[in-house]
C-alpha cells in the first residue's frame, strides 16, 4: 500500500522534500499545501528584482504548480492553509479558498511553514506605505511603489541581511535611502570591525546610516510616512521597509503537542523528527543544533538540505542532519562579506578561549591587472582548531570562505589551512593563496613563534610597562598613526635597538601586520619581549569606524535626486567638472573659493580632460606602496605637470589627499571605480597652467587663511560655552574651525561616566580631583560650590539657549574639529579612552599647522 505524505509549505524546504521523496518513492501519494499561489520562488532574489538587477519577474519563479505536478506527479493545492494538526488521528485541518475547510489524513507529515517578518506593535504600523518583504505579492506591491515618479525616498528599518540588501537595491533604483538599526552596527552576525567595512561601503554609496536608535512610532505626513525615533530624530519618506527580523510561522501548531523552542521554533533531532511520531520539520521554522548550541538559521541552503534529509527518512534512509555552522555571504554594492562558524562576539559570550588573527592580502597576484585587497579574520582555539572566519573584499571572498568552511566542517586546524592545495594562476590567486597565508599567520601564534595583540588590547595597554612602536616609514607615520607610538622603521630597527627599553614589552605595528611580524622576529632574537598588532594599522582603523551622524537634527526631508535613466538607475556625475571615467564615483572637488589653501583643489574648466604627464599603475600594492610610488613620481615632475595614479588599496582614497595636502600639491580629482580601483590626479606644487588669469586670482584669494583656531586652556563652564558659541558661529559662516584643548580644557572633553583604564598614582589623583565631563564644570566666578553652574544652566534653559552639551553636538555636526593635546594628556594622566567620541589626538605641531591656515587664532 502506498504511503500518504503531506507537506505543509513549499519554497526551499517543502519543495525540496517533495521532489526528493518522489525520486525515492514513485508510489507515494504526496500532497503539498501552500497558502499562497507560488510554491517555489527565489525569495533570496526578491530585493534584486526591486532594484532592477533582475529585470525579468518570471525568473523569480523556480517552479510553477503545473510544471512540478507534471514532472513529479504531485498533488499540489495552492491557496490552501493548514490551520491545525491532530497527531493522534494523523489528520490536518485545511482552509482552502476553493474547497472551504476540510480534513486530510496522512501517514507522514513534513512541516515547512517558514518564518514571517516581524511587525512590531507600534503606533501607525498599519500605514499602507509600510512594507515587509516575504513573498512575490509583497515584492509586487513594493516594486509598484518604487517605480512611481512620486516615490523619491525610503527608510529601511533593520540592518540585517534583508535590510541591507533592500537598502542597496532601493538606492540602485534611484531613491534616497536611510537605514535605521537599533544596535551599534549593521550585520550583527559579523564582528563589529568587519561589519564596519560594509557600513563604510554603504555610506560611500550614499546610504544614510543611523545606528543605536529605534523607531517609536509612525504617522501620516502629507503623502509621506513620518517615523519618530527614540533619539527625537524625525524621518520623512515615501516608503518604509520593515526588516527587523523574522519569527517562526508556527501558530497553527498550538495544542498539537509538538514541542516548540523559547521563540516558537519547532524542535527537531538530527533526523529532523519532532517529538511526535511521523512528523518532521524543516526550514526557517526549526530549531537546530549549531556550533554554539541550539539556534535557528533562516537561510536557503540549510532549508534545502533539511528538505532532502526529511524525504530520505520517510523513504527509509538513515541520513542525518549535522550541526550547521552558519556559512553565509552578502553583496553590499561593490563589496562582499562572508563568514562561517562562530564570531568573536559569540566566543566571548560562551566564555571560550580563542585567538584572532587578521590579514589583508590581494585577491590575486599583485602584478596581474585588477588586484584588489581582501580583509580576512580567523578565530581558533589555543591548540589551533578552527572556530570561525570572516572575509570582506571586492573579489575572491566567496571561494576563500568556502575553503575555510570545508576545513571547519571536518574539524580542521590552522595547519590544515597551510596544507591546502588550491588552484593558482595569476588572474585567480597568488602562489601563496590568502587561505594558506591565513593559516601561516595563525600557525605562528599557535607554535609560539610570535605573540599578537588586537586593537581592543590598546585600551588597557600600560605605558609604564610597554612601548608602542610604529615600524612603518616616516611618511606613513606622518599620514596617521596610533597615539603614543614612536616611529622606528623596520629597516632601521637593528641600528636603533638602543632606543628601546629592554625592561618593557615592545608592542609593534605596521600597516597590515607583515613588517610588524618581521620586526617582532628581529626583536625577539635580540632578547626583547614583543607583541605584534595582527592586521596592523589598517585593522586598527577598521575598529574605529563609526557611521556619520545625520547632517541636521529635526525632520529629515527628501532630497532632490539626480536624473534617472529609463531603468531607474541614477546617472553618474562628476563634481570636478571633468567627464567621469566609466564606472567611477567622483569624490573631489569643490569650488576654489570655498577651499582653504591647506587642502588645495583646482578643478579645470567644465568638460575638459586632464592630460597626465606621468601615468602610474600602483594597483595591487598595499600601503605604503601607492603612497611611496606617488611621492617618487611627483619628485620627477616639473612645476605644473600632472600625475595620474591608479591604486586598489582602499586607504589610498584618503591617503593621497593627505599626501597632497602635506606636500603642497594640488588635487585635481580623486575617483572611485566600481572595479575597486582608485584613481587620483595631482598637479605638482599647485601650479595650474590651464586656468585663466581671473581663475588664478580667485584661487589666490581662496589661498588666504580662512580658518579659525582656538586654544581652549580653561576648564570653566562659562569659558567653555563661549568657546563653542564662537566655534559654531565660525563654522556656520563656512570657516574651518579647530579647537585645541590643553591642560584644564581637557576636562570639557572627558566622558561623564567612569572608564576602567590603568593609571599610575598621579594619574589617578588628577582624575579624582578634576571634574569629569562638561556637566561637572565650575564657573570661573561666583561658582558658589556648584550652585552658580546650576543657576546659569537654568537661565540658559529658560531663555531657550542651547546647553553646552547641545552646543558641542552642533559643533561636531558642523565639522568643527576637536583636538586633545597629547602632551597635556600625558601630564594630567588622561587616556584617550576617557574622552568623548570624535576627539582627535594631536600635538603642538598639528595645532601650529592648523593655525598657519587660520585667519583667526584665539586663546581661551
Amino acid at each position: 500500500m502506498s504511503k500518504k505524505v503531506i507537506i505543509v509549505g513549499g519554497v526551499a524546504g517543502g519543495a525540496s522534500a517533495a521532489a526528493r521523496l518522489r525520486r525515492l518513492d514513485e508510489a507515494a501519494h504526496i500532497i503539498m499545501f501552500e497558502r499562497d499561489e507560488y510554491i517555489s520562488f527565489a525569495n533570496c532574489g526578491l530585493p534584486y528584482y526591486i532594484g532592477n538587477t533582475i529585470q525579468d519577474r518570471s525568473k523569480l519563479i523556480v517552479q510553477t504548480p503545473e510544471a512540478m505536478t507534471k514532472r513529479f506527479n504531485l498533488d499540489i493545492r495552492t491557496r490552501s492553509e493548514v490551520i491545525s494538526i491532530n497527531p493522534t488521528a494523523k489528520k490536518v485541518t485545511v482552509r482552502s479558498l476553493e474547497r472551504g475547510t476540510y480534513e486530510e489524513s496522512y501517514d507522514a507529515l513534513v512541516l515547512s511553514p517558514g518564518a514571517r517578518p516581524i511587525r512590531p506593535e507600534l503606533p501607525g504600523i498599519e500605514h499602507p506605505h509600510i512594507y515587509s518583504v516575504r513573498n512575490i505579492p509583497d515584492t509586487d506591491r513594493i516594486k509598484q511603489q518604487v517605480i512611481s515618479p512620486d516615490t523619491r525616498s525610503a527608510v529601511v528599518i533593520g540592518g540585517g541581511y534583508i535590510g541591507v540588501e533592500m537598502a542597496e537595491n532601493l538606492k540602485l533604483a534611484g531613491l534616497e535611502v536611510t537605514l535605521v538599526q537599533s544596535g551599534p552596527q549593521i550585520m550583527n552576525s559579523f564582528d563589529p570591525e568587519m561589519a564596519g567595512m560594509l557600513a563604510k561601503e554603504m555610506e560611500e554609496q550614499g546610504v544614510q546610516l543611523i545606528v543605536n536608535d529605534k523607531v517609536q512610532s509612525f504617522k501620516e505626513h502629507g503623502t509621506q510616512v513620518e517615523a519618530l525615533l527614540d533619539s527625537g530624530e524625525t524621518l520623512h519618506s515615501d516608503i518604509v521597509i520593515l526588516a527587523v527580523g523574522v519569527a517562526p510561522d508556527t501558530g497553527f501548531l498550538t495544542g498539537s503537542g509538538i514541542k516548540l523552542g523559547e521563540r516558537g521554533h519547532i524542535q527537531v533531532n538530527e533526523a529532523l523528527e519532532t517529538n511526535v511520531e511521523s512528523v518532521y520539520a524543516v526550514g526557517d521554522a526549526v530549531e537546530i543544533h549549531s556550533s554554539n548550541g541550539k539556534t535557528a538559521i533562516p537561510l536557503a541552503g540549510p532549508a534545502n538540505k533539511q528538505g532532502r534529509i526529511a524525504a530520505d527518512r520517510i523513504a527509509g534512509l538513515s541520513t542525518t542532519y549535522r550541526a550547521s555552522q552558519g556559512t553565509s555571504i552578502i553583496k553590499v554594492f561593490d563589496m562582499t562579506g562572508a563568514q562561517t562558524g562562530l564570531s568573536e562576539k559569540t566566543l566571548k559570550s560562551l566564555g571560550l578561549q580563542y585567538h584572532a588573527v587578521y590579514i589583508h592580502p590581494n585577491a590575486h597576484a599583485a602584478y596581474y591587472p585588477g588586484a584588489s585587497p581582501l580583509t580576512m579574520k580567523l578565530l581558533f582555539d589555543p591548540q589551533g582548531k578552527i572556530l570561525g572566519a570572516s572575509a570582506i573584499g571586492r573579489t575572491g571572498v566567496d571561494k576563500r570562505i568556502d575553503d575555510i568552511a570545508a576545513v571547519l566542517h571536518f574539524g580542521g586546524t590552522v595547519t590544515d589551512l597551510t596544507e591546502l592545495d588550491l588552484a593558482y594562476a595569476p588572474p585567480f590567486s597568488s602562489a601563496k593563496d590568502p587561505v594558506n597565508m591565513l593559516g601561516y599567520v595563525a600557525e605562528n601564534v599557535v607554535t609560539g613563534n610570535t605573540a599578537v595583540y588586537v586593537s581592543e588590547d590598546l585600551q588597557n595597554r600600560n605605558p609604564e610597562t610597554t612601548v608602542l612602536v610604529d615600524v612603518r616609514s616616516e611618511l606613513e607615520h606622518q599620514n596617521g598613526h596610533i597615539p603614543d607610538s614612536v616611529n622606528i622603521p623596520v629597516d632601521e630597527l637593528r641600528d636603533r635597538l638602543s632606543e628601546l627599553d629592554r625592561n618593557k614589552e615592545i608592542w609593534v605595528y605596521c600597516q597590515v601586520g607583515l613588517r610588524g611580524y618581521t620586526s617582532a622576529r628581529i626583536l625577539q632574537q635580540h632578547g626583547y619581549k614583543v607583541r605584534n598588532l595582527t592586521g596592523g594599522y589598517k585593522t586598527y582603523m577598521m575598529s574605529k569606524f563609526e557611521p556619520k551622524k545625520p547632517e541636521s537634527s529635526g525632520a529629515k526631508e527628501v532630497k532632490e535626486q539626480e536624473p534617472f535613466t529609463a531603468t531607474g538607475q541614477q546617472t553618474e556625475s562628476s563634481t570636478t567638472g571633468l567627464e567621469p571615467e566609466p564606472g567611477s564615483l567622483s569624490a573631489v572637488t569643490s569650488s576654489p573659493a570655498s577651499v582653504p589653501s591647506v587642502d588645495k583643489t583646482s578643478p579645470l574648466p567644465e568638460g575638459s580632460r586632464i592630460h597626465a604627464d606621468i601615468k602610474l599603475d600602483a594597483c595591487g600594492l598595499s600601503c605604503p606602496g601607492p603612497l611611496i610610488e606617488a611621492k617618487q613620481a611627483m619628485d620627477r615632475l616639473e612645476a605644473g605637470q600632472i600625475l595620474h595614479i591608479t591604486a586598489t588599496d582602499p586607504g589610498f582614497y584618503e591617503d593621497v589627499k593627505s599626501f597632497a595636502r602635506m606636500s603642497g600639491h594640488t588635487v585635481l580629482a580623486v575617483d572611485k571605480h566600481s572595479n575597486g580601483e582608485i584613481s587620483a590626479r595631482l598637479q605638482k606644487d599647485g601650479a595650474n597652467s590651464n586656468t585663466s588669469p581671473s581663475q588664478q586670482a580667485e584661487t589666490q584669494a581662496a589661498a588666504r587663511p580662512e580658518g579659525t583656531t582656538m586654544v581652549v586652556f580653561s576648564g570653566d563652564l562659562d569659558k567653555a560655552i563661549a568657546s563653542f558659541i564662537i566655534a559654531n558661529g565660525a563654522a556656520a559662516s563656512g570657516k574651518k574651525v579647530t579647537l585645541f584643548f590643553t591642560f584644564w580644557g581637557l576636562n570639557i572633553l572627558r566622558k561623564t561616566e567612569p572608564v576602567d583604564v590603568k593609571k599610575n598614582f598621579m594619574g589617578r589623583m588628577f582624575g579624582m580631583m578634576m571634574p569629569r565631563g562638561s556637566r561637572k564644570l565650575p564657573l570661573s566666578r561666583m561658582n558658589m560650590l556648584g550652585a552658580g553652574s546650576k543657576m546659569i544652566r537654568g537661565v540658559m534653559k529658560n531663555n531657550n539657549i542651547s546647553s553646552l552639551e547641545e552646543l558641542m553636538d552642533t559643533a561636531v555636526s558642523q565639522g568643527v574639529e576637536l583636538v586633545a593635546c597629547q602632551m597635556s594628556m600625558d601630564v594630567m594622566g588622561i587616556r584617550q579612552e576617557e574622552l568623548i567620541n570624535g576627539v582627535k589626538i594631536g600635538g603642538v605641531g598639528y595645532y601650529l599647522g592648523q593655525a598657519d591656515q587660520s585667519g583667526i587664532n584665539l586663546f581661551i
